[in-house]
């Protein structure tokens, strides 16, 4: 069972097959040759995976972010950023990054986001003065803060795995969201003080109010999604049918940019991109059946606590095995496989599972820009052109920086938990 489950996916994936075949195929070789299970066991579970309400707010949430995207709404998001950040140090690698953030708290999809922001600011990027390759690497690293900004996808899918509180995990993934975006603005700004980048103009406040008012329905949007959840007003899944609702009357009716053939465009564009998401979803799910019907997962737990290992050993353990993971597969992926063996021994260690779902979340997060595979490096590359290898160096002293923001987050847990407590 271990050499169809471990072996076998492994050798799939390195050689290129796409992830969801991957696990289609170990689960029908363990089903077929291992195991003493009906091959109708395949079928059930796949369909059966996604016989779930929650799993409807995943496409709710993309096609939000799409009609952000398309309609004008991020550009004028960005626009909003950039007039409020004036003339501190490295402003425009900080407004990058407090753009990516704001756009995430309405798409939660992070290479949507690296799309979005390098067609508008990477050419402004590379003519202040940041270069290709830093600029590029900004771009890419900043875009994984969208997986941690609620609303997640991320996290709506441990939510399902872990069998864990939607909205709690929302309101722990703000505050590490907002401490790992702090971090790299404080390090661009170093950078910046040092190289003696340009800065952009004095804060003007007509011109900040200005922007404010033009993006203001654009603002209004995450306030009002993330609020209703908190407030009781609608679930977690309700709120992503709300955004997408929200979203079209705002890109046809206000902002007037859209018209109703380019909104089924980006449906039918959200659907695709749904679709791929989902069927990872249906095939991770049968291998998540099986290993915990063949008691892996209390397998794992008892050989963890024979080691005697306390809960620093097991998250300093976990970080190193997920930063890996990271880079290999997408944060949909691994959360899927993964949650379901780690969150039990984690809760035996007395390891809060919102909390080991925010340390999950940002591991993976950090892998979305980590070098050779991370998915927001093959977005940022074919967005500006730039070489892999430069990308590679552009990335790296942010990946550095994420590192810091990963351990504080891991061993700060009430950096995650305060704000859930009263949910």
């Amino acid at each position: 069972m271990i050499g169809a489950l471990v072996a076998l996916p492994a050798t799939l994936l390195f050689s290129g097959l796409p992830v969801f075949i991957v696990f289609l195929a170990a689960a029908a070789a363990t089903i077929l040759f291992v195991l003493p299970t009906p091959a109708i066991a395949l079928h059930q579970v796949v369909f059966g995976g996604l016989d779930n309400y929650a799993l409807l707010a995943i496409p709710f949430f993309i096609f939000a972010g799409e009609l952000m995207g398309t309609s004008g709404i991020a550009g004028r998001l960005i626009n909003w950023v950039l007039a409020l950040t004036g003339r501190v140090p490295g402003s425009l690698g900080v407004a990058t990054v407090g753009a990516s953030t704001v756009v995430g708290a309405i798409s939660g999809a992070s290479v949507a986001a690296v799309a979005a922001l390098s067609k508008t600011l990477y050419p402004r990027l590379e003519s202040s003065g940041y270069g290709r390759e830093r600029s590029a690497g900004l771009l890419a690293s900043s875009g994984a803060i969208d997986i941690v900004i609620p609303p997640s996808i991320a996290m709506i899918l441990y939510g399902l795995a872990a069998e864990q509180s939607i909205p709690r995990l929302f309101a722990a993934g703000v505050l590490p969201g907002l401490l790992m975006a702090v971090l790299m603005a404080g390090f661009i700004a170093i950078v910046a003080t040092v190289k003696k980048l340009p800065r952009t103009e004095h804060f003007n406040a007509a011109l900040a109010w200005q922007a404010t008012v033009e993006a203001l329905w654009a603002l209004l949007m995450p306030v009002m999604v993330l609020g209703g959840i908190y407030l009781g007003w609608f679930s977690p899944t309700e709120a992503g049918g709300f955004a997408c609702i929200y979203a079209m009357l705002v890109a046809r009716l206000v902002y007037r940019s859209m018209g109703w053939a380019e909104i089924v465009q980006a449906a039918a564009r959200s659907a695709v991109l749904s679709a791929q998401i989902l069927i990872i979803v249906a095939c991770a799910g049968v291998i998540t059946w099986l290993l915990t019907t063949q008691g892996v997962p209390q397998t794992i737990v008892a050989w963890i606590q024979s080691l005697e290992m306390g809960p620093f050993s097991f998250l300093l353990c976990v970080n190193l095995v997920l930063l890996v993971i990271g880079c290999v597969l997408d944060p949909t992926s691994a959360i899927l496989v993964l949650a379901p063996l780690l969150v039990p021994v984690a809760v035996s260690l007395g390891i809060d599972p919102i909390h080991f779902g925010i340390v999950m979340t940002v591991n993976l997060a950090i892998g979305m820009f980590t070098p050779p595979f991370g998915l927001n490096l093959f977005v940022a590359q074919s967005v500006t052109g730039v070489p892999a290898v430069g990308l590679y160096r552009g990335v790296m002293p942010f990946v550095a920086v994420q590192v810091v923001a990963l351990l504080i987050i891991t061993y700060v847990p009430a950096l995650s938990l305060t704000l859930g407590r009263s949910l």
